[in-house]
């Protein structure tokens, strides 16, 4: 399958790539950090070992696209709207659910301290705990 800038994304793709985000290891790492090309890498890495071939910037714009419909839909339910629907909204809702609404707690010193976390350990390394 040939996958461009310009491809949409399929159903499967999708879900191939939210299996990924779902794994406790990547959210851990993907929640409050700012530089994130590391953690795309690898879950483009993830997807190609599942058939999908995706580069990283497609990767991460497809993970904010999500995130972004996902707080829309969910602002509405709880504005009282529940006429606003999308796909994949109960897989996304599984994972950010317990997503922190605050930062702070990630913070020291006015650095994130997940960063740094992230640069002195590889995810593969995360998912064997």
């Amino acid at each position: 399958m040939e996958s461009g800038a310009g491809k949409h994304w399929t159903e499967e793709e999708v879900k191939a790539l939210l299996s990924v985000w779902s794994e406790k290891n990547i959210r851990k790492q993907l929640h409050g950090t700012l530089r994130n090309k590391g953690i795309f890498i690898y879950i483009a890495k993830r997807l190609q070992e599942l058939g999908v071939c995706r580069d990283w910037k497609q990767c991460r714009a497809k993970y904010k696209n999500l995130k972004y419909e996902y707080r829309t839909v969910k602002y509405a339910h709880n504005s009282g709207d529940v006429t606003k629907t999308m796909k994949f909204f109960h897989d996304l809702d599984a994972i950010l659910r317990y997503e922190p609404v605050t930062q702070l707690a990630a913070e020291e010193n006015g650095r994130c301290s997940a960063t740094e976390a992230q640069l002195n350990t590889s995810p593969t390394t995360e998912s064997t705990q």
